[in-house]
């Protein structure tokens, strides 16, 4: 049977490497970088459009999903990917982050997590064994174990209790997908590691994920209101202490620092809704640094939104007219912006992938991040 994770080359001067992730619908290039599609769809963006820029997978929440449309009618379309009409990839997250969020709304129990729907205020319960029912049947290609999410700033106490419940939740949720995958379910299983901002229970909470020998880990409780130099910190700290053969998933980033950050420490998966929510917004990436195009000095700019980039929308409008749409308020800003910014990370990860097998990826990570800078005057 051909391995789930194979490792290509690891650069010579970091914990970089580039691997290859094989899946249901297809092998996945790795590190990756997936765009999240919320609620079935990544905003502003068709399933075309995504596999035109490259895009080997994407991401799903389990929790919006399981409230709406339901799981009646996934499972009478038989599944995510026909439901959406995406041929490649999904990994489903197990909603732990959308309920962490919803803390006034919750309340954690050994059995699971009791909350109110925030459509309509009804009770729900969500199992760890539940939370792998559902993906299962989501037809996901990589699900994700219900976890304990804490916020910046909490207690040791606080941290442990959620990280020995999380382990908790990884055993039973093991024991159900290791049920579903010898009835034919072919998606993996992640185990996350959580412990907050404590290395010990961050040494914990790996070694308990290390243990559980899921197909991968990810590295959950980072990106949550943290400074960007404790991210960098507990990042590093905690990649180095997962076992290599694995795949390593970062959630919940998507700025280009901390992207390159991300791999420059062996991280080999990310996400983020960054790249469409901002550029709902009116921001936009270039190589010279995020840029605003509703400001009034690009009334009469008509450059590409970056001059450096290929992608579709740099090749064939300017930033006068991404102006003008916004400032009418028009859906096709939104598509259009959002698709250079996918397009732009996609690059980003496609390039450092082709650095790392050169063994140059620090000096990458240093010349992009060189240019990569706020233009003067570049604000609201």
């Amino acid at each position: 049977m051909e391995p789930f994770f194979t490792i290509h080359h690891s650069d010579t001067s970091c914990s970089a490497r580039t691997g290859i992730l094989a899946l249901p619908h297809g092998p996945v290039s790795t590190p990756v970088f997936m765009p999240v599609g919320t609620n079935g769809t990544v905003k502003a963006i068709t399933v075309d459009d995504l596999s035109a820029i490259g895009f080997e997978i994407i991401l799903s929440n389990t929790y919006h999903l399981y409230l709406r449309p339901g799981l009646e009618v996934i499972s009478a379309a038989k599944g995510l990917h026909p439901f959406m009409n995406w041929q490649r990839n999904i990994l489903t997250d197990s909603g732990g982050f959308q309920v962490f969020s919803l803390a006034p709304f919750r309340k954690i129990r050994d059995q699971g997590v009791e909350f109110r729907s925030h459509l309509d205020g009804s009770t729900h319960l969500l199992s760890p064994e539940g939370v792998v029912e559902i993906q299962t049947l989501l037809g996901s290609d990589i699900q994700m174990q219900l976890d304990v999410c804490t916020k910046w700033g909490v207690s040791y106490k606080e941290a442990e209790n959620a990280l020995g419940i999380t382990a908790d939740w990884l055993k039973r949720a093991k024991q159900t997908w290791v049920e579903k995958a010898d009835n034919g379910y072919e998606g993996k299983l992640f185990a996350i590691v959580q412990g907050n901002f404590f290395k010990e229970l961050r040494e914990r909470s790996a070694a308990l994920a290390a243990e559980a020998d899921t197909p991968g880990i990810a590295i959950g409780g980072l990106s949550v209101g943290e400074e960007g130099d404790v991210f960098q910190e507990y990042l590093a700290y905690t990649a180095a202490l997962l076992p290599r053969e694995k795949p390593r998933y970062v959630m919940g980033i998507g700025t280009p620092q901390y992207i390159l950050e991300a791999i420059e420490q062996g991280i080999d998966m990310f996400d983020c809704v960054l790249p469409t929510r901002t550029g709902r917004t009116g921001r936009v990436f270039t190589r010279r640094g995020d840029i605003s195009i509703k400001r009034a000095d690009r009334e009469f700019d008509f450059s590409p939104l970056d001059p450096q980039c290929t992608c579709k929308v740099c090749r064939e409008y300017s930033r006068a007219y991404m102006r003008h749409l916004f400032k009418t308020q028009e859906i096709l800003c939104s598509m259009l912006a959002s698709y250079h910014n996918l397009y732009f990370l996609h690059s980003l990860v496609t390039d450092a992938r082709r650095a790392i097998e050169e063994n140059r990826f620090l000096q990458f990570k240093e010349d992009f991040l060189k240019q990569y800078t706020e233009l003067p005057g570049m604000g609201e």
